[in-house]
């Protein structure tokens, strides 16, 4: 286990220093800050729905054992250190003298609340169960000082850990709604919960006695303003501070604005459409003249090809986005770890595609409905309306449908699954390839955990031996290669079909400064007060 020890451990002196200047108060006079965020939030319990915006939030409010610094590299959190003390036990030494925000001390006995409840919130539509579900057995050795024991060897704890939000035993059994209402939506965070108005606003308070230095901002609130153009108006006059998920027709305002200004960073974030693979007959797949097809053509591999062939990514991220997108061949771009480092995105190629469907059994095409947000995602609507005559010209005659992401969400997933082809975008929230796999295109499996969000119900063994494999690998180049090499599988079988890679873009005025960030998270305890 020395090879994951070590990679552990030696990020810890760093970032130490590095946590203490993201989060630690300037020697400014404390005032509030208003942010306007694209994404809505849906929830304030931390483990309801492993959704960014809600993320996002749940950053203010709670810590997690380990985090994450702007590169997504491991930092610590309410552990110090951790170790691997033996092949299938993993050590964490707890902070020590943290309260929660009600006073209560935290300690040991949280954690083991915590990883108690993860897997217990009803009605989760996407669980983070996935992360806790290696753990079989946790120790308290003492107060500070916890263990895992998981079945087998499993390096990858740590990183798993960093998107698990600790609550306060207190609140092992309190329903989502109680953390909604704020009753137990109390954490060890920078932030402390006031209010939550959902599709409108979230409130914060200082929380004057966090570990890691006592935030600059007084108070903080979080505006939901979905539509773009209202987003950027409200930077430009002043009455919020930042906003995420600049369009990029409006890059050139914001710059040219003498109190406005943009930061940048390459996402971790892939949008993607989800394919059905389950079902005999797909709902919205007809023949031309409406008819349900006997057969979901989408389970054919050439179909999916064609369909993939027939996408012109590079003009989706030059003409919608201006540049400021990546075409994407696969889950995560390279640099991530496990993400192939030669990747070439399916090229343009209408006459192949026409090819393959002929091929399939439709020489003819057929008809197609597909879905997506149309307030979720930078420009989505835009994309899904780009695709459609792309795959009209193909001769699937393509319809588009797009809807708000509260009412979308619901029906795109468990236990509706209602749509054939859907676009949705994921962020790797641990920063490496394991987290789409698992999520993403896994086989949905509730004794494994895998697929808690694999709304195309895909399956390939192959991929899952290999990923299954890559888990268990210690040795970090070995499992970044296996990694690699079950995402490729997938994606030669188009278990999905990328499109591009987010570039994540924030719009600030110019007396604050913000480091972008590639998990996309507008932290308010990260917006610091600037001279400029």
């Amino acid at each position: 286990m020395s090879v994951s020890f070590v990679r552990a451990t030696r990020l810890l002196a760093p970032a130490c220093l590095a946590l203490a200047l993201a989060l630690v108060s300037t020697p400014v006079r404390a005032q509030d800050l208003v942010m306007g965020l694209g994404g809505n939030i849906t929830s304030i319990d931390p483990h309801f729905h492993n959704l960014a915006p809600n993320n996002n939030i749940a950053a203010h409010i709670f810590d997690r054992l380990v985090h994450q610094d702007e590169q997504q590299r491991l930092i610590p959190g309410l552990a110090t250190e951790w170790r691997a003390i033996d092949e299938t036990t993993w050590e964490f030494k707890l902070r020590r003298d943290v309260r929660f925000h009600d006073g209560s001390p935290f300690d040991a006995e949280d954690v083991v609340a915590t990883i108690k409840r993860v897997p217990w919130v009803p009605n989760s539509p996407s669980s983070f169960n996935i992360a806790t579900r290696p753990i079989v057995e946790t120790i308290v050795v003492d107060p500070h000082t916890v263990r895992f024991k998981t079945a087998r060897p499993y390096p990858l704890l740590p990183t798993d850990l960093s998107i698990v939000n600790v609550v306060s035993r207190r609140h092992v059994e309190s329903p989502t709604a109680a953390f909604n209402q704020g009753a137990a939506a109390v954490g060890t965070g920078p932030f402390r919960f006031v209010e939550f108005a959902p599709g409108d606003r979230v409130v914060l308070q200082r929380n004057d006695n966090y570990w890691a230095g006592r935030p600059h901002w007084n108070r903080v609130t979080v505006r939901v303003i979905t539509n773009n153009s209202a987003r950027t108006a409200a930077l430009l006059a002043g009455d919020v501070q930042i906003v995420d998920q600049v369009p990029t027709n409006d890059l050139v305002r914001i710059r040219q604005n003498a109190n406005t200004t943009v930061a940048k960073i390459g996402s971790n974030r892939v949008i993607y459409l989800h394919l059905d693979h389950a079902r005999d007959q797909t709902p919205f797949a007809t023949d031309k003249q409406g008819a349900v097809l006997p057969n979901n053509p989408l389970k054919s591999r050439r179909v999916r090809q064609a369909l993939s062939k027939a996408i012109n990514r590079e003009a989706i991220a030059q003409r919608l986005f201006d540049g400021e997108a990546l075409p994407a061949a696969n889950l995560l771009p390279p640099g991530f770890f496990g993400a192939p480092q030669n990747q070439r995105p399916e090229p343009y190629d209408a006459d192949g595609a026409r090819r393959l469907l002929a091929e399939a059994g439709y020489p003819n095409g057929f008809a197609l409905t597909i879905h997506g947000p149309n307030d979720r995602y930078p420009e989505d609507e835009k994309v899904l309306q780009a695709i459609g005559p792309m795959f009209s010209r193909v001769g699937i005659d393509t319809r588009v449908v797009t809807l708000p992401w509260a009412t979308y969400v619901g029906q795109a997933g468990a236990p509706n699954y209602a749509f054939s082809v859907m676009l949705v975008g994921w962020g790797a929230g641990t920063g490496e390839m394991s987290s789409p796999l698992r999520s993403l295109l896994a086989t949905v499996n509730p004794q494994t955990g895998f697929g808690p969000s694999n709304r195309g119900r895909y399956s390939n063994p192959q991929m899952d031996e290999i990923l299954t494999r890559a888990l268990a690998t210690v040795d970090d180049p070995a499992r970044a290669r296996l990694l690699a090499e079950a995402s490729e599988v997938a994606m030669a079988d188009v278990g999905l079909i990328p499109l591009y890679y987010q570039v994540n873009l924030w719009g600030h005025r110019r007396n604050v400064a913000y480091a972008p960030r590639a998990d996309e998270y507008t932290l308010a305890h990260s917006v610091r007060p600037s001279a400029n």
